[in-house]
């Protein structure tokens, strides 16, 4: 499928396997999870995480936070059970503001535009294997943040992504307006400008459905910075490629935060990772290096 200079390849699989988790956003409307700062005065990159419910929760690389003291976004999927408790690795997509909006966090139903989103990957996939931590790269984020504002030409009091989100609202409505998900489908390849720059896979049909919007915004807002007069499409040989070149990449596992464990990708030109648990991939984010 293919909008202007959007292309989604689907990725296919049982169209009967169930999530087994609920992912963040629903959890936070369901008021399921409570997400704060990590104390009054707060870290930029951590946050408090509670699951207060018996459900498992799915936190995706990327999602977006609003509220507390500045927005962030999540460093790495990761896997909450039931009655847990943990401290999640954040990043900050707000660099104007450290004052309380509210006391916790909300759903922004919205996720790092993809070229920040590997950029950060990169980082976190770093500092793991280097320092055992999850840590991206604030200063880049920062950037990154910076420089989509003023390729959009959106001006922000707090150097916020959420405004660049709300200015060009319309625009990627469009985008949303033009995918669909296909029956079983789990995932996708994306290609911008006729170039595969990304993958993101779930565990089931359920899952992606869900987050297909959050997915496409995310790669559009990349894709409206350089409009082509005509949609430049990428061939299915180039999106398998891709797969081919994810699949053969070393990857590097690390114990998870919440269940199962993280799954870097080390390979030369790639930038992501993975969350196992149970035997299974649970999600798998992938991008072409930055």
């Amino acid at each position: 499928m293919t909008y202007l200079d959007l292309t989604l390849f689907p990725l296919i699989g049982d169209p009967e396997a169930a999530p087994g988790y609920v992912l963040l956003d629903e959890a936070l409307e369901r008021h399921l999870v409570h997400i704060t700062e990590v104390s009054a005065g707060g870290r930029v990159p951590e946050l408090a995480f509670e699951n207060s419910s018996d459900e498992t929760v799915l936190l995706v690389d990327g999602d977006e936070l609003v509220g507390a003291k500045q927005n962030r976004v999540v460093n790495l999927s990761i896997l909450v059970a039931g009655g847990k408790k943990l401290v999640i690795p954040v990043s900050c997509v707000e660099q104007g503001r450290w004052v309380y909006r509210s006391a916790e966090f909300q759903a922004a139903h919205r996720a790092l535009f993809a070229r920040a989103r590997a950029r950060k990957a990169q980082s976190v996939s770093d500092s793991l294997r280097s320092r055992g931590e999850r840590r991206a790269n604030q200063s880049q984020v920062w950037a990154d943040v910076a420089d989509k504002a003023y390729a959009c030409r959106v001006e922000s009091e707090t150097l916020a992504m959420s405004d660049i989100y709300v200015e060009s609202a319309a625009q990627l409505d469009d985008y949303v307006r033009a995918f669909r998900v296909l029956p079983g489908q789990r995932g996708a390849v994306v290609a911008i400008g006729g170039k595969v720059i990304g993958l993101e896979l779930f565990n089931c049909p359920t899952a992606f459905s869900r987050y297909l919007e959050k997915l496409v915004r995310a790669y559009a807002l990349d894709a409206i910075e350089t409009p082509a007069l005509e949609p430049r499409v990428p061939s299915a040989t180039d999106a398998q490629a891709f797969l081919d070149l994810v699949w053969a990449t070393h990857a590097e596992r690390f114990p998870a935060l919440g269940e199962g464990e993280d799954i870097r990708l080390n390979g030369a030109g790639l930038a992501g990772g993975a969350l196992a648990a149970g035997g299974r991939l649970v999600h798998l984010a992938a991008f072409v290096a930055p």
